[in-house]
């Protein structure tokens, strides 16, 4: 449900740039120009969503550690007070790089292949827009899921290593992580697990998309 809102959040900044462009240009976008428009609206939609992020993941890790090593936070918005009281306004973006970039790269791969996808089959299947939306979406979600998925498994590996018998970590940062990955496994080590991810991703794909046409429907 969290990763909907935050997919139809980003789509609408997508739509919002994606339209001023094209209003400024006088034609429909290139595909470039619509892989840059999701690259920015992933990225804002992503900074803007860290803190969330990160709160939700240290309550969840809080119930879990030994007591001890609980933070303590007893709500939402008492996370969202005592992090930057304790540990300065910036953590709330703490970690947040891996998470920034996955997500520019999942909007890319989503995004610019939707509208490219829509507009090219509208052409071939005039009529038919429905199941030109549905085509579309499972293609926008094939490529998302290829596009992000070594991201994704870097930024797990990253969010999950231990540091090393030296003391220092395993991994410099998410692209340290990927070339490593791509040295001791292969570069299709980087998408192990692809036809499963691409099978989890496509329907909630699909679901954000037809509910995001309804939305421009009634409020645009």
């Amino acid at each position: 449900m969290r990763q909907a809102v935050y997919t139809t959040a980003r789509f609408g900044l997508f739509m919002n740039f994606s339209d001023s462009l094209k209003a400024k240009r006088g034609r429909n976008l290139t595909l470039v120009e619509k892989g840059l428009c999701s690259l920015a609206a992933g990225g804002i939609g992503s900074l803007i969503g860290t803190p969330a992020d990160l709160i939700l993941v240290r309550m969840q890790a809080d119930s879990m550690a030994p007591p001890e090593k609980r933070r303590g936070y007893t709500g939402v918005f008492n996370a969202a007070k005592r992090i930057p009281a304790e540990e300065g306004f910036l953590s709330l973006w703490k970690g947040g790089t891996p998470t920034v970039v996955r997500a520019m790269a999942y909007n890319l791969g989503m995004f610019s292949t939707y509208d490219e996808s829509k507009e090219r089959l509208t052409k071939v299947l005039p009529g038919y827009k429905n199941t030109i939306m549905v085509i579309s979406s499972i293609i926008a979600g094939t490529s998302a899921a290829t596009l992000s998925l070594p991201f994704d498994n870097a930024k797990t590996k990253i969010q999950n290593m231990s540091p090393n018998a030296d003391g220092t970590m395993p991994f410099k940062n998410i692209f340290d992580c990927m070339v490593k990955t791509a040295k001791s496994n292969g570069v299709l080590g980087l998408w192990v697990g692809l036809p499963v991810y691409i099978v989890r991703v496509c329907p909630h794909v699909i679901i954000t998309f037809l509910v995001s046409e309804q939305l421009k429907k009634v409020f645009l």
